[in-house]
């Protein structure tokens, strides 16, 4: 005979703990990055009231001080406020900042690392609109799109494109990585389907990972020289700081095209202005120095330069992503589980 089964109920399981939790971000932010979903969501992991954003924590308000005081985690976005030695003061449980976006660093400071509060960010789901939005820009740009449709609105008549055109196409074309961030081995993950040579310069990362990636690894100034695209994904450090420089714009061949969607002051502006209003090489540019050119900037109006207001990080409906990836890391905290996409101390020299 079979043994009866014993239906004896076990231990009921604990559920998660609901720790308290603090919004923390932008004017207008929040409204953007969360919906209806996200409000109900929050309510269930969380003991908080998702309608009270802390955009100010140096000098707040009644109520965000009595927040802040209790706060165990604070739900952080763009544009949120310096987490000082006077803020975490004010601050005694907090144990950890989720942040619904990508770099920490304009708002975490020092102090949270020494008092060992954790951090997560949403920079591995925020890389991914970057991506796409490099690899269109790639593509179009080995295609000649951007020249080619404004010939066309110009011209508005037969003409022979093929021969015009004789030099373009994305067949085995060298596409040049500068940074193998999250966005930049995105982007090589993105090429591989298309007959692309990729090359990568990242001074982190070894001859046998870069092969791993799909690409091969090469110094700035090859990369600069063999590229017929080239798109950085480099973090804003002072190391990084113009790392495009005359020298090295010089190096690019005639007729290659530069992509940016890092930071503007990776690129030495000037000297760039200097090869594009030549026509020698073609840009996109989604981030300039300073971030919003002066209105007699010539890259508003040069055929050879699209440009962009800094649009190709997440947009619209792609910031609920960001809201996703980071209820999901509350929840984490919430039952006791490390997070997904820890921020470390140690990464504040090589990452964004």
């Amino acid at each position: 005979m079979h043994p009866t089964p014993d239906n004896t109920p076990g231990p009921a399981e604990t559920p998660p703990r609901r720790p308290a939790l603090l919004l923390s971000m932008g004017p207008g932010i929040a409204d953007r990055l969360l919906d209806a979903r996200h409000h109900i969501r929050l309510a269930a992991l969380a003991r908080t009231d998702s309608r009270l954003v802390a955009h100010e924590l140096a000098d707040p308000t009644p109520e965000v001080a009595a927040a802040l005081a209790d706060a165990e985690v604070l739900l952080t976005c763009w544009g949120a406020p310096r987490l000082t030695d006077r803020v975490l003061d004010s601050a005694p449980r907090l144990r950890a900042v989720v942040h619904a976006a990508g770099s920490v660093r304009h708002h975490l400071t020092d102090a949270c690392w020494t008092r060992g509060i954790a951090v997560a960010s949403a920079a591995s789901v925020n890389a991914l609109p970057v991506a796409e939005y490099t690899l269109a820009a790639i593509l179009f740009a080995n295609k000649r799109v951007l020249h080619s449709a404004r010939r066309y609105r110009t011209l508005r008549a037969p003409h022979d494109w093929h021969h015009e055109l004789s030099g373009a196409g994305n067949y085995r074309r060298t596409v040049g990585i500068i940074g193998a961030s999250r966005i930049g081995r995105r982007v090589i993950e993105l090429l591989h389907p298309f007959d692309l040579r990729i090359l990568l310069y990242d001074p982190y990362v070894d001859a046998a990972e870069a092969c791993r990636l799909g690409a091969t690894p090469v110094s700035l100034g090859t990369l600069c020289a063999d590229s017929d695209i080239i798109t950085v994904h480099a973090p804003q450090l002072p190391a990084t700081h113009h790392m495009l420089g005359a020298r090295e714009l010089a190096l690019m061949p005639d007729g290659a095209t530069l992509i940016n969607t890092a930071r503007g002051s990776l690129i030495d502006e000037t000297a760039l202005l200097a090869e594009l209003v030549t026509g020698r090489l073609h840009a996109v540019l989604d981030v300039t120095d300073p971030e919003l050119p002066p209105p007699d900037s010539p890259l508003y109006d040069l055929p050879n330069v699209l440009l962009t207001p800094h649009i190709a990080g997440s947009l619209g409906g792609e910031l609920h992503r960001m809201a996703d990836r980071a209820l999901d890391e509350v929840a984490r905290f919430a039952s006791g589980l490390p997070f997904m996409d820890p921020v470390h101390p140690a990464d504040r020299n090589r990452s964004a």
